[in-house]
């Protein structure tokens, strides 16, 4: 993490240079360095996108955006969260507007997609953030063991393989896709 002299707020985030800003989250005041996705990360990152959009947009509820989206999770001190792919339900939107500061709640959903760099412990602690900010379900997609694991709370966490249908719950009651199908290609 790199250190600011005092802990950052999501509103000073927000009025930092893309330079500055282009490939990080906000954990607790604290900026996080991420570093940009792989080819085969942003394939499976598509193709989730994609399912997920044309169901939403079918649907009419609400919204699905891709990474570089920021949501506030967390105040006091600010947790700003970038997922790969999150939804929005219709309702919260109308509720708060299209801002075009970060989202000021965690979105219903998000998904993640593993990179090689990544560290097992790492993801958990995100997914405890998410699940902690709010967010009702939660998809950590690994392209090379080609599993998906599922996390509606932190005891109820399910993985799914290739030989398995991934479902959108209570959350995206309707939406259902094969997971082979994500790694089609890969």
């Amino acid at each position: 993490m790199i250190t600011a002299s005092h802990l950052l707020t999501a509103e000073e985030l927000f009025r930092m240079s893309e330079e500055e800003t282009r490939w990080c989250e906000l954990i607790e005041g604290e900026i996080l360095l991420i570093s940009p996705p792989g080819f085969a990360h942003a394939i499976v990152s598509q193709r989730v996108s994609l399912l997920l959009l044309e169901f939403v947009d079918h649907q009419q509820i609400g919204q699905v955006v891709i990474a570089k989206a920021g949501f506030l999770v967390g105040r006091d001190p600010d947790t700003v969260m970038a997922p790969d792919g999150a939804f929005v339900r219709q309702e919260r939107i109308d509720a708060i507007g299209l801002t075009s500061a970060y989202f000021p709640e965690a979105p219903a959903m998000v998904f993640e997609v593993i990179s090689p760099t990544d560290r097992f412990s790492e993801v958990g602690r995100k997914m405890r953030r998410w699940l902690k900010g709010g967010v009702e379900l939660a998809w950590v997609i690994d392209p090379t063991a080609r599993t998906i694991t599922v996390y509606q709370a932190l005891d109820n966490i399910h993985v799914l393989t290739d030989k398995d249908s991934l479902t959108g719950g209570s959350v995206l009651p309707g939406f259902e896709c094969r997971v082979a199908d994500l790694f089609a290609g890969l």
